[in-house]
């Protein structure tokens, strides 16, 4: 696979996750699973057991960069975006670039942040996915679900394509946002719909000539940044173009449009997949307490990122979470309005708390 080009769009503050994870500091700077590694780190070794090292490109805001190629060291490739403007423009300046140096280069993009444990059959659904991407289709690798959850969008699979090298690839009939708990259950129930992580695998070709028809403007622009990138003006031209691009995710820019023309394919991925969205993921994936942590007819999650001791008492699916500067009481149940909390600070003033 040495010429599959990774990317990894590594943005957003991880806000569910206050006050572990910061706008300084996000989630995916953070070791969360208790590996030692950071969630970037994890994902930078998974990739590089079947990528090379100069193959895997990392896209990130200026306020992230060191701390990226700090904890990356062995990273060659890295795009610094001058303000976030959602996935498609993160992960279009990458894909304009490869398409610059190298012409109908495949790319696969991965969110930093996800947790998986099963390297062998991502990497399967992977080389599965280059397979059917070779073909001219942007293809989504879809996660099984294991729950009815509404904490998610879904990919609808239909026919099989006969792909060779991918057996398992399917046509994509639609893309649907996150369902009520109903709608949900009866996606379950149906067998055909995955979980949408977010992974795209594309040709930058193909990636590049549905935003030249969907995004016109979006893709003028990449590839004015891309065809100056590695030269002596790319520093001008960046700064001048990037605030004109649309803010834009790319499930709504490529992925949903092009899918009622036929051109997306899904590849079920057969691997345990989390993205920690928040501390009921996190409590979830198990080991999230921190040692010091005393339970007295209680349970739930507590973490002290300062040492301190946390005794809970008589209380059911917690989640106490302390920082230095900052403590966090909520339950499992509400643990997706965590995100209300950076807001309301931000809102009255507390920005150095965000």
């Amino acid at each position: 696979m040495t010429e599959l080009h990774a990317v990894i769009p590594a943005g957003g503050a991880g806000t569910r996750l206050w006050p572990l994870s910061r706008s300084s500091h996000p989630k995916f700077l953070l070791d969360l699973t208790g590996s030692g590694r950071s969630l970037l780190q994890e994902t930078w070794d998974r990739l590089s057991t079947f990528v090379p090292p100069e193959h895997i490109h990392v896209v990130t805001g200026p306020a992230h960069a060191a701390l990226v190629q700090e904890q990356l060291p062995g990273l060659t490739s890295l795009f610094v975006e001058p303000a976030p403007r959602d996935s498609m423009p993160a992960i279009g300046l990458a894909a304009a670039v490869i398409e610059e140096r190298s012409p109908g280069a495949v790319i696969a993009s991965f969110a930093a942040d996800h947790v998986i444990a099963d390297v062998a059959a991502f990497e399967d659904a992977v080389r599965q996915a280059e397979a059917v991407a070779r073909s001219g289709l942007v293809t989504t690798i879809g996660i099984a679900p294991r729950s009815p959850s509404t904490a998610f969008g879904y990919v609808e699979a239909g026919d099989a394509l006969g792909v060779d090298g991918a057996p398992d690839g399917r046509a994509v009939v639609r893309f649907v946002e996150k369902p009520d708990a109903q709608t949900a259950q009866s996606y379950l129930d149906a067998g055909t719909f995955s979980w949408n992580a977010g992974m795209f695998v594309t040709r930058t070709d193909v990636l590049l000539d549905h935003l030249a028809r969907l995004q016109p403007g979006l893709h003028a622009g990449l590839r004015t940044i891309a065809a100056a990138w590695d030269g002596p003006d790319r520093s001008a031209v960046l700064a001048d173009a990037w605030p004109t691009l649309t803010k834009i995710a790319i499930d709504h820019a490529v992925a949903e449009p092009v899918s009622l023309e036929g051109g997306i394919a899904v590849v079920p991925g057969g691997f345990d997949w989390d993205d920690i969205g928040d501390f009921a993921a996190l409590q979830e994936l198990g080991g999230a307490s921190s040692d010091g942590v005393v339970w007295v007819d209680a349970d739930g999650l507590a973490r002290a990122e300062d040492g301190t001791t946390i005794a809970v008492v008589g209380l059911r699916d917690v989640v106490v979470v302390r920082t230095s500067d900052a403590l966090l009481v909520t339950t499992l149940d509400l643990a997706q309005r965590v995100k209300e909390v950076p807001a309301l600070l931000k809102e009255t003033g507390r920005d150095h708390l965000v």
